[in-house]
């Protein structure tokens, strides 16, 4: 017989590859490791150790835990005992003694208290699918709807609520499975290393698509109009033996907004700098975006053919911007490169192999596929298409998938070449042929097993959507933050700092970590100069930060931005102002500004005393309206006399909520008797500021 494996002849007795080599070592046998040979003698050698180390065992086993049995004595009887015994028994029968009954202890039953059973739900499922779930008939779901008011149908779907409402009822207990859940297999699919994607980042014209073309050869910006990137595209190139895939923006705001999403799409994010005009405002930005997103930099100092070139300047600037390069003792690879001239390029691409070495980047291949989609456009003659980036599994022909509220079939894949493929596996983007509608930029793309699943699941992830824009956003505001750091919930205050000036804004970030404390510590995600734009409240939003303008406001877009993502802007005109309020919040201190809105205005035209009840003004509304509980202020010969709050108010002799302009009322004010005739009220309503303008 051929020589068998250590590691199949462990298998075959039922041990570890290191325990059979320890045996073979005290047999005398040598073995490297778990692909070393044995042959049958050794076999035989190991399996005689075995039977003999189990026989061992439980000789030792049976010596140690059986005891010897003792020989039982034999009693003598004795004679006089028994007679003694039988006399006392004769004389207890004779008094007749009552003999004791003792109760039985009846053992009592311990109840065990029934678990809650856990049920997985998704928002927005039918009434079929949420009795199925809770293992109960669907006519008891219904009932149980009517009971609550609700009249349903068996397939009528049922948002969050009312399903957590249900299950409380069949005492359940509810865990929420989101679609990507849904759509997760149990198999474990083993990782394997895939390739970097690696996003080109930079100021306006400082050679980014121009870097990409000396890589691909593919002249891209030959292509644009202007000469600037219009449109996010991806490609993947050959580097010795190993694949690379980049990514061209159109900028920062679109890498932050994928983020917003929750795509966190980079590995790696290539700085280019121009030799020539050295760190610009977009460039600090860009390095802003991409530290906040945790990805390392590499930096690719470009132009360096050019006469004007200060290489050292442009290191000396990046060091002023947090990003130290490893000549100055930092962790920043950075390569100098003309991309005309194609200088500098593989240094370059190994760079990025380096670092995606130290990254260790892998991901499944052998399941469904899950990708990001970068761009998507409608095409006159392929239809909808979507550039999208396989993240995990691999995408094929024919399969069926979902895409936020979109589903489909892939009719058809194409490279970045426009040249067909069958298929696509991790850290690849190919154009996707085959969407029911068009995705936004930084959806979750999930392939599916099935068609008509994926179509449930796009109407379900539709009604979700349609619900999230429909419901109010909850505002992250100083106050929250403040309420966040006293329950210890975070430790940092993020903020996004803009001022009028370069002087301003250092001024401001020197004082603002002045502040910073044990309890509570204060992060600039991003300062510049300039008015508020859409990008800083983009990061604002996706940081957790706060938008602070110094002498500056929001443009017209940041505010409706502001507005919609839920970010709070505060706005201030001296310094002292600004350090109060952000001192305040880190120590929990920080008050809500209050403020009185006018709401109307009333005269006094008769005053009544009523017995038990006491002085009540007969008034007219002149302007606006009076509200129950408002605050009201009693002018006399135009001088305030007196505040107090409106405890009632009648329309004759209707308790009502409130009055319009132009009717007559009666006005009870809390604890006043002080009232006369042609006095005038003014009515205020208490609000909370939200944002501060100074």
């Amino acid at each position: 017989m051929p020589p068998k494996k250590v590691h199949s002849v462990a298998k075959s007795l039922g041990l570890s590859s290191a325990a059979l080599i320890k045996l073979l070592e005290e047999i005398g046998i040598k073995a490297k490791g778990h692909m070393s040979t044995l042959t049958d003698d050794e076999i035989k050698k190991v399996k005689a150790k075995i039977s003999e180390e189990k026989k061992r065992v439980k000789k030792e086993f049976t010596r140690r835990y059986t005891k010897p049995r003792a020989k039982e004595k034999k009693k003598k009887i004795n004679k006089e005992e028994i007679k003694e015994k039988v006399k006392s028994t004769l004389a207890r029968m004779e008094k007749r003694e009552t003999k004791k009954h003792y109760k039985r202890e009846v053992p009592q039953k311990v109840e065990i208290a029934p678990q809650e059973k856990v049920v997985e739900v998704t928002d927005f499922m039918t009434v079929a699918e949420l009795a199925q779930a809770l293992g109960k008939q669907v006519s008891e779901v219904i009932k149980k709807c009517m009971d609550l008011g609700m009249m349903v149908s068996l397939n009528q779907r049922l948002d969050l609520d009312t399903i957590s409402i249900l299950c409380d009822e069949f005492q359940c207990k509810v865990r929420t499975v989101s679609i990507e859940e849904q759509v997760k297999t149990t198999e474990e699919a083993v990782s394997m290393e895939r390739p970097p994607v690696v996003t080109v980042m930079g100021h306006v014209d400082h050679g980014k698509t121009t870097l990409l073309d000396a890589i691909t050869k593919l002249q891209v910006a030959e292509q644009e109009f202007g000469k600037i990137t219009q449109k996010m595209a991806a490609y993947q190139v050959e580097y010795r033996d190993k694949a690379v895939t980049f990514l061209d923006t159109p900028g920062h705001e679109a890498f932050t907004a994928m983020r917003a999403r929750g795509a966190q799409v980079t590995d790696i994010v290539i700085l280019v700098v121009a030799a020539d005009d050295g760190v610009m405002p977009q460039t600090v930005e860009a390095i802003d975006h991409a530290q906040a997103a945790n990805v390392p930099i590499i930096v690719c100092i470009n132009k360096i053919d050019l006469p004007n070139a200060n290489i050292n300047l442009v290191k000396t600037q990046l060091a002023k911007a947090n990003v130290v390069i490893e000549d100055f003792g930092g962790k920043s690879i950075c390569v100098e490169v003309s991309a005309i001239k194609g200088k500098g390029i593989p240094d370059l691409l190994d760079a990025i192999l380096v670092k995606s070495e130290e990254l260790s980047l892998k991901a499944p291949a052998e399941k469904l596929a899950k990708g990001v989609v970068l761009e998507a456009r409608l095409d006159r003659g392929k239809g909808n298409v979507s550039t999208v980036l396989v993240q995990e599994g691999t995408l094929r022909k024919g399969e069926p998938f979902v895409c936020g509220p979109h589903f489909g079939r892939v009719r058809e894949l194409l490279d970045e070449k426009f040249e067909k493929v069958n298929e696509a596996g991790p850290s690849t983007p190919v154009l996707v042929l085959g969407f029911s509608g068009l995705p936004q930029a930084g959806e979750i793309f999930l392939a599916i097993d099935n068609e008509h699943r994926a179509r449930e699941l796009a109407a379900q992830r539709e009604l979700i959507d349609r619900s999230r824009r429909l419901a109010p956003k909850s505002k992250l505001t100083l106050l929250n933050l403040q309420e966040k750091i006293k329950a210890g919930e975070t430790k940092e205050l993020r903020i996004v700092l803009k001022a009028d000036s370069a002087g301003s804004v250092e001024a401001l970030d020197e004082k603002l970590l002045e502040l910073n404390t044990e309890e509570a510590t204060i992060k600039i995600v991003h300062k510049g100069v300039g008015k508020l734009n859409v990008s800083d409240i983009l990061l604002a939003e996706v940081t957790g930060a706060i938008c602070v303008g110094f002498h500056v406001g929001p443009d017209s877009n940041a505010l409706e931005s502001a507005e919609r993502e839920g970010v709070e802007i505060r706005t201030y005109r001296l310094i002292y102002e600004a350090l109060d309020d952000l001192r305040s919040a880190m120590l929990g201190m920080l008050e809500p500004k209050i403020q009185e809105i006018l709401i109307g205005e009333a005269a006094v035209r008769e005053v009544f005393n009523i017995p038990r009840v006491g002085v009540i003004a007969g008034c007219y509304v002149k302007d606006g309206k009076v509200l129950r509980n408002s605050i009201a202020h009693l002018i006399r010969d135009k001088q305030e006399i007196l505040t107090a709050k409106v405890v009632s108010l009648k329309r004759f002799k209707e308790d009502v909520r409130e009055v319009m302009v132009g009717y007559e009322c009666g006005i009870g004010l809390e604890d006043v008797s002080d009232i006369q005739k042609d006095d005038m009220l003014q009515f205020y309503k208490i609000e909370e500021e939200a944002s501060k303008n100074a």
